[in-house]
């Protein structure tokens, strides 16, 4: 399982969005807000004593018979799928949704109104990394009871298809593609909910869909209907008529496409795959999909990833991309100099954090005693590699090689040394300040990889001073 980087997004100002909910016709205030990073997607709802908080996580659901619902110590939020996919598609990481009934107003049965929403507000980059995971082995699942296959294979874009047959000779069989979530907006945001006709009639008679009027979902006619059905219809909706028009599609609205049930189906997966509450990178395949196989499926990804945990922080080098900065920056911050200086380029960086490089090669002067005939890289140069990723960090945050300052060792602890170092390994090191620099002493975290395995880490404690 590879991991990408980039950053979190948040909105710049909190918006609000009121309607009913489809299925308890209550209705509900919703209200999205900017929150920090690392904050996730989280469900409020301020209307119940304490004000208990959601996260929107697989674990927590609890229904999908009517769409995806969470619930955790009592607390619902029912029909999560569409503004999750939103978020999604937006790129947005971090929010807190305030609201004051148990379900998601359902506007027109589409993501469109909450994509609107957050594109006229803003999105806003955040001072944090966003991991993907890319998943690098097939991932499998499968209902036959319901005829439903899902499978998400490797692939450095999250792509989506998902097909639909429901032996409808209205429908068909139907096909969606979404090659980037870049197109989310324009492809998927949308698509509206659809139900057959007899569904509509079992929910209606059985007191459900209160909140459901025609104008949030397409409604596929599956039989013949007599003029008195259509008369009852559109009395029961509050309708002047309702007609059968274009291929068995009830009147009460236009298709935005000519597979748009299909691109729901697709929009409600991104919703649901929203909840294995870390953000992938795979090509995902989708046969006659459901929320129940949606959410079976994300909680089959989000085990995939627990078990592979130890992925999550692991620092991805790319060879091909250009260095943050090169050998002859770190000669002008570091003082080292051959043979001691173990820090060939730095791939990243940020205000508490760096990653470096040092390839290892058979060349190096300590191979000509540590050992004949069984190269090792000592693990004192391993932390010492590490010391000197850091000090490019401390020494780059207190003005750069103009400054003159040096940093020196003060302790090491919790070192551990977990896997050989050999000719041709590359040492990914990185390195987390712990605690803000106080007084010129830095502590920091150090880990170093070869690959996706940690061959050594350690506490460091240095402090910054002048250059004599």
């Amino acid at each position: 399982m590879n991991v990408y980087n980039t950053n979190q997004h948040t909105l710049k100002s909190e918006f609000a969005i009121e309607g009913v909910g489809l299925h308890t016709g209550v209705h509900t205030k919703m209200i999205v807000k900017p929150a920090s990073p690392g904050h996730g997607i989280k469900f409020q709802r301020i209307d119940l004593p304490d004000a208990p908080l959601i996260k929107a996580d697989v674990d927590y659901v609890v229904d999908t018979s009517r769409g995806t619902t969470l619930e955790l110590n009592g607390a619902r939020v029912a029909t999560v799928e569409h503004i999750l996919a939103a978020l999604t598609g937006m790129g947005v990481d971090n929010v807190l949704i305030e609201l004051d009934a148990e379900e998601i107003p359902i506007m027109d049965g589409s993501a469109i109104v909450f994509v609107d929403a957050i594109e006229k507000v803003g999105i806003e980059e955040q001072n944090a990394k966003k991991i993907y995971f890319s998943i690098d082995t097939n991932i499998a699942y499968t209902d036959e009871d319901k005829n439903v296959e899902m499978v998400a294979t490797p692939s450095t874009e999250y792509k989506i298809t998902t097909m639909i047959d429901f032996n409808s000779t209205v429908l068909g069989t139907q096909h969606a593609y979404l090659k980037s979530l870049k197109s989310f907006k324009k492809e998927i945001a949308p698509c509206r909910t659809f139900c057959f006709l007899h569904e509509i009639e079992f929910l209606f008679n059985n007191n459900l869909i209160k909140g459901g009027d025609l104008d949030n979902a397409i409604v596929v006619v599956d039989r013949v209907l007599e003029r008195d059905e259509l008369d009852k219809l559109a009395k029961m909706f509050n309708k002047p008529n309702i007609e059968v028009v274009q291929e068995g599609i009830l009147n009460n609205l236009n298709l935005h496409f000519t597979n748009e049930p299909a691109r729901h189906k697709l929009l409600d997966i991104v919703g649901d795959l929203t909840l294995v509450g870390y953000p992938i990178k795979a090509n995902v395949i989708a046969y006659r999909p459901g929320h129940k196989t949606n959410i079976a499926f994300a909680k089959k990804i989000k085990d995939y990833i627990k078990k592979n945990k130890s992925m999550l922080d692991v620092p991805v080098y790319d060879p091909t991309v250009p260095a943050i900065y090169d050998i002859n920056y770190i000669s002008k911050l570091l003082p080292h100099r051959y043979p001691f200086l173990l820090v060939d380029k730095i791939i990243d960086l940020s205000d508490n954090h760096i990653i470096g490089i040092k390839n290892v090669t058979v060349n190096e002067p300590c191979f000509t005693g540590h050992f004949p005939d069984n190269p090792v890289f000592p693990g004192v140069l391993q932390l010492e590699a590490l010391a000197q990723t850091g000090g490019v960090l401390v020494l780059n945050n207190q003005g750069g090689p103009d400054k003159k300052f040096d940093t020196y060792f003060l302790k090491i602890d919790n070192a551990r040394f977990k896997q050989k170092v050999m000719p041709g390994d590359t040492l990914v090191m990185k390195m987390e300040l712990t605690q803000p620099i106080r007084r010129g002493i830095c502590e920091m975290k150090g880990t170093a990889y070869v690959g996706n395995k940690i061959v050594c880490e350690a506490d460091l404690m240095a402090q910054i001073v002048p250059r004599a």
